[in-house]
Parts: C-alpha cells; structure tokens; sequence
C-alpha cells in the first residue's frame, strides 16, 4: 500500500482514499481502481489522464524533450549505438555485452528467411493492395506458419516468437514492396547487417549484387533506431490490450500494425511529403507559410512540432544529421523537393511565430526526406516505421505477459436509451 493518499469528495457519498503511487520519473499517480466497488470509475476520452501499466521500458518527458530507453538518452543511442543492440536493451534491461550482442546479432540474422509457403500467400492480394494492408495480413498470419511457439505462459516460446519477428519483419516489409511493383522476391543474405540486408531486399534483384553505400545503411539503421520505442502510445496500447487476452504474439503485433496505420499515428513523415509536394515550388513557400499562421486557414505545416515533445524532439538532431549525409552521397542537395524542405526547416528555425509556438523540425520531417531520398515510395513510410517499433512493441508485450496482469476493459460513459420495451410494427410510429 502506498503511504500518500488522495480523498475524493463526491456529493451523497462517504469520502473515498486512493493510493498515490510515485514512480523512478514522471508524475505520481493515483490508483482509481477502488472506485468500482464503489460504483464509481474515471472519465478520460483517448485515456490521455490515465495510467494503464506500470513500466520499465521507455520513458518520456515532453516538457524537456526527453526519451529514454531503459535510463539511456535517445541521442546517445542513435549517435553511438545500433538497432539490434537497442533491440537487446529494450528487450532484456541492459546493454549486452560483446558476446552477448554477437550470439543475439547471430540469431536474428539466422532467422531472417520466412517460410516458403508465404510466398503463395502474397499471391491472395492484388499488386495494388496497399503495403499496410498487405502487412497487416502476414504478420497475424504468422501464427500459421510458426505454431510451434505460440504458448505464451513458456517464456523460451516467448523469446522464440521475439527473434522471429524482429527478424522477418524487413523481410516481409520488403516483400510486400517487391509484390506491389511486380518484381521478384529477393532473400535476405546474412553476410549483411541489419539495415543494409533490408535495403537489398527492397532494391536489390536476383540478376546482380546489391551494393549499399555505408551512409545509406546507416542512416536507414538510424530510422529504425528513432522508432524503435515511445512508450504507451495508441499501436502500443493496442498490442498490450491485444496481448491481455491472451491472444498470440503475431496477431498482438499484427494489431499494433493496423493501429499504427492510421494517419494520425503513424502517418506523419507520409504527411510531410504529401506537404513538399503539395508547395511544389521554392516560389510558393511564402504562400504556404502566410496559410500556415492563418488560424482560419486549414493548411499545417506536416512534420514540424510535436504533440508530445513541447520544446524540441530529442530524435530530431540526429536524424537531421543522417539527412544531410544521405542528400550528400546522393548528390541530392539541389532537388527541387529537398530544397523547399531545406528552405521550410531554415524559415521555422528562424521566424519568430515558429520559434513562439515551439514549431521545430521534428524526426518525422527529416526522416520523410531521407526515406524519398532512398527511393522508398510514400506508401512504405509506415511500413518501415513498423518494422522499426516492432521490437518496442513486443518489449512491452513481454514486459505484461511476464507480470502481473489482467484482461483490458475500459469503461463507458452510458448516454444511449433507457430500457424500453419491444413493439411489433403495427404500434411503431
């Protein structure tokens, strides 16, 4: 029981003590869970008041435009680190060590080829299915094809399901390109890291050998590193309500998918280019900005602030970093496209009304270039940024199944009809 209580006053009630609870960071929290026995409970349209776990994972400040993995800065991870020794701290708690990190490297490596019926499976959607849609299918389907670790009260089935999934996530998310534009599959080869191995099997053909430059791949690693986890958001929500049932860990990801893709989750360097492209000129830009301060104007500017970060997006700096690498290696610095991103960034770091409304570049603005600047098509954007948070995603499926939990239920606020009885038709009006 937690020393601090809190008293709720409600009128023809006797007082109510809660139990505030204090966590390592963040805001106190008080437990309303007596109030149901009480014939009481809360009110928080999109849960945004409400705490729904206890976690270990990430942890966020907005205020100071803070995120930490397991205690660790994200900047330091995505300057010094990589995605799969992410993946290992986001998974186990703790930094591996180098043997660690080569056994784990290994086993995701290893399990990156998927089972060769799937193939037949992409033949059941059209070439023109949407790439989320596709991915949405496979990864629930999964279960079908590895049903041989599908227990989730075994914590080695657990860990089997973890390796399987970090490690054909690319692959499938590669294949589901590939199948949109009519080309072959392409197998992964694991004489490649990571990001690089995703890259070949995007661009890569079974005529010839992929070379990626190291910037690319880097810069592609970064990506997935940035999105690898931000705590209890609507996808992880959704895995973790999934998951409370007791539902498999595919389809518990393949929720967290259908989640992600929608537009106002998981869209927003989509968005970005959707608003590059729409400026379409360096000549438009002071139109654009002008629509952009006009609060009756229903233009925004995509990929600038951030509604949980209210000073700047810690992810931001670095990603910005691996853009101009990318845009350097590519000779890209004078497209047309890159060149009103480059003039919007320069304009809301600089103008007083962005600088006033804390409308910075955020990582989905600089992200969204570097994916155009690959050759990534708009409508793989969220698909890679799945790939990327499936770790996080199933670190925090993992984290309920091994505690303490009970099946998700939220409550409602009843504003229908009262009960009423049945008439036939001759007695309705």
């Amino acid at each position: 029981m937690s020393d601090n209580k809190a008293t709720l006053n409600v009128p023809g009630r006797d007082p109510i003590d809660l139990d505030i609870y204090s966590g390592t960071l963040g805001p106190d929290v008080v437990d309303v869970s007596a109030l149901t026995s009480q014939g009481l409970f809360t009110y928080d349209p999109g849960f945004v008041s409400t705490g729904s776990c206890e976690s270990k994972i990430t942890f966020i400040d907005g205020n100071k435009g803070q995120l930490l993995h397991r205690g660790y800065p994200i900047d330091q991870l995505a300057e010094h680190s990589n995605y799969l020794e992410t993946c290992y701290l986001l998974l186990y708690g703790e930094l591996p060590t180098r043997d660690q990190y080569n056994e784990f490297s290994g086993i995701i490596t290893r399990h990156t080829m998927v089972h060769e019926q799937i193939r037949t499976f992409f033949q059941g959607f059209r070439r023109d299915a949407h790439p989320m849609a596709i991915m949405c299918g496979v990864v629930g389907a999964l279960s079908a094809f590895y049903h041989d670790s599908l227990d989730i009260s075994d914590e080695e089935h657990r860990k089997i399901a973890a390796f399987r999934l970090i490690a054909k996530m690319p692959t499938l998310a590669a294949m589901s390109y590939k199948f949109s534009i009519g080309q072959p599959f392409v197998y992964p080869d694991n004489s490649r890291d990571y990001a690089e191995n995703f890259l070949h099997m995007m661009f890569g053909n079974p005529c010839e050998e992929s070379k990626i430059d190291p910037a690319l791949s880097k810069a592609m690693d970064r990506i997935f590193l940035l999105h690898a986890d931000h705590e209890q958001n609507a996808s992880t929500s959704a895995v973790r309500l999934t998951g409370s049932s007791g539902a498999n860990p595919f389809a518990c990801i393949a929720a967290g998918i259908a989640a992600l893709w929608g537009p106002a989750h998981g869209g927003a360097n989509e968005a970005v280019l959707e608003m590059l492209e729409e400026i379409g000129d360096e000549s438009n830009i002071d139109t654009f900005i002008d629509r952009a301060k006009d609060k009756d104007d229903p233009f925004r500017l995509m990929g600038f602030g951030h509604r949980v970060y209210k000073n700047f997006d810690p992810r931001a700096k670095v990603m910005r970093e691996s853009c101009d690498e990318v845009l350097e290696v590519l000779g890209m610095e004078d497209d047309p496209l890159f060149r009103i991103a480059r003039r919007l960034e320069k304009i809301a770091l600089e103008d007083e009304y962005f600088i006033e409304k804390k409308l910075y570049p955020n990582v989905d603005f600089y992200s969204g270039i570097i994916l155009k600047a690959l050759g990534i098509p708009v409508n793989m954007f969220t698909v890679i940024f799945a790939t990327g948070r499936t770790v996080g995603w199933i670190a925090h499926w993992h984290e309920m199944i091994s505690g303490e939990y009970r099946i998700g239920r939220p409550r409602q606020l009843y504003t229908g009809s009262v009960q009423r009885d049945y008439k036939d038709f001759s007695k309705r009006k």
